[in-house]
């Protein structure tokens, strides 16, 4: 005759905080993205064990790709320049609504760019103009 099982146990559902509030930062060690509850003053990443300190309540963070080795980079805005800590390269933090103009280098056609970028393809003639602020003809619009 059979012996029946007793039946398992239902695993415990997973910590959620109240009304579901979580945020994200990027590890200051691995710079892997992290997810912490609401309340927290610092998290600790189960891939390297760094403790990455939470900003204060109310900080409006940014985000941007380093220049350099490609990073992952977050920031507080409102801030100028971000430095990469695993290469050290400063990078233009720029507002989602900065653009620059120059003229194209063969064509002259006028072209529209995200400020502080090295280089400008035009879509006429496919000629790579270099920009930068030595660049007399290049101006910066904030629409």
């Amino acid at each position: 005759m059979p012996v029946p099982l007793a039946p398992y146990p239902t695993p415990p559902a997973p910590f959620t905080p109240p009304n579901g509030v979580q945020s994200q930062l990027v590890c200051s060690g691995c710079r892997n993205v992290l997810a912490y509850p609401h309340g927290a003053t610092s998290v600790c990443c189960a891939v390297c064990n760094a403790v990455t300190t939470v900003p204060p309540p109310g900080t409006e963070m940014a985000q941007l790709v380093c220049g350099g080795c490609h990073t992952h980079l977050m920031y507080m805005r409102g801030a100028t320049s971000v430095q990469c800590s695993c290469c050290h390269t400063v990078n233009l933090a720029l507002e989602a609504n900065q653009v620059a103009h120059v003229n194209c280098g063969n064509c002259r056609t006028l072209l529209m760019y995200q400020y502080g970028a090295r280089s400008v393809k035009c879509a006429v003639c496919n000629f790579v103009t270099s920009v930068g602020a030595s660049t007399s003809t290049e101006q910066k619009f904030n629409n």
